[in-house]
């Protein structure tokens, strides 16, 4: 009785110190929550922004030789990178295996055109498909908002790099958003090229006032200038929403867990009064048993007593 009481006392023990380690976490990935979610809102005027001055370049028909190369590198036969957003921890339920899905269902046919996925997270990384080539390391997730801005950096350059070598012309960027307080859903957006369709798309802006946007002679620098901002502010979206995301989908695992844990002390704290109670009245019993069978022998000085 005493090794199972014992024993009861070490899982509650256990059970506890877990609860603890679950809770912590639970206000961690709440508190993180918040900061990212305020980067996406953020991110909103600035794309606005780099969208209007994209429009204002464009609605004149102005078009750099840098953006004609890339409208040129649409063919269908030219070759596809992909960019995914995972994570590097666990405890986020299917926050990878939904992402990974999730891409190669959009891709679809056009996987066979994948030569690279740069995937941002070890954990995405493991479930890139053996068939498809990765990129030789993952790169980590960001800790922080601020560090958010030299992932991105590295991004384009590795990018950059990689279109110059003739390894891709096409690029998807995947990633999961936040939906609510703790759910997300995966979405998916290319990247490049900047084809005609994208360039009549900005060149629709509406612009919001009534006086039209002047461009001041050359206007390339200009249009190069707003593009590298578009490139920039969408990686840096999609890895500040992954992020929220990403602590969503703990926040709710923890949650699960806290729940899981609740109920499991609770029985198990039952449990252990059941038998410490039957603990409790064996051991009346017994001395119950042992005071009425010494009150019946004549030898014994408690005989006779309370009769």
């Amino acid at each position: 009785m005493s090794g199972t009481t014992e024993s009861l006392s070490r899982q509650i023990s256990t059970a506890s110190d877990l609860a603890a380690v679950v809770r912590s976490m639970k206000a961690l990935a709440a508190s993180s929550i918040g900061q990212y979610e305020k980067s996406v809102a953020a991110l909103t005027d600035y794309y606005r922004t780099v969208e209007l001055g994209l429009s204002a370049c464009l609605r004149g028909g102005g078009q750099s030789a840098a953006l004609a190369g890339r409208a040129r590198a649409s063919a269908p036969a030219q070759p596809m990178g992909a960019i995914v957003f995972g994570s590097d921890q666990g405890l986020v339920g299917r926050f990878n295996e939904t992402l990974m899905e999730f891409a190669l269902a959009r891709l679809g046919s056009s996987q066979s055109k994948l030569t690279r996925i740069w995937a941002v997270g070890e954990r995405i990384q493991a479930l890139i498909p053996a068939p498809l080539i990765a990129a030789p390391a993952a790169w980590p997730v960001p800790g922080s908002v601020e560090a958010i801005t030299s992932l991105v950096g590295r991004m384009l350059i590795d990018i950059q790099a990689a279109r110059a070598r003739g390894d891709i012309a096409e690029i998807h960027v995947f990633h999961n958003r936040p939906r609510s307080a703790a759910a997300y859903e995966p979405v998916g957006r290319r990247l490049l090229p900047l084809d005609a369709a994208w360039r009549d798309g900005m060149a629709a802006v509406r612009w919001p006032t009534k006086t039209p946007p002047q461009i001041i002679d050359p206007a390339a620098p200009a249009l190069e200038a707003f593009v590298r901002g578009y490139l920039f502010v969408v990686l840096f979206q999609a890895c500040a929403e992954s992020l929220a995301a990403e602590n969503a989908s703990r926040l709710a695992a923890m949650q699960r867990a806290e729940k899981n844990i609740r109920e499991v002390l609770e029985h198990l704290k039952a449990q252990y009064r059941r038998i410490r109670q039957a603990s409790i009245d064996e051991e009346l019993f017994e001395v119950v048993a042992g005071y009425e069978s010494l009150s019946h022998d004549p030898r014994h000085p408690a005989a006779g007593v309370g009769r």
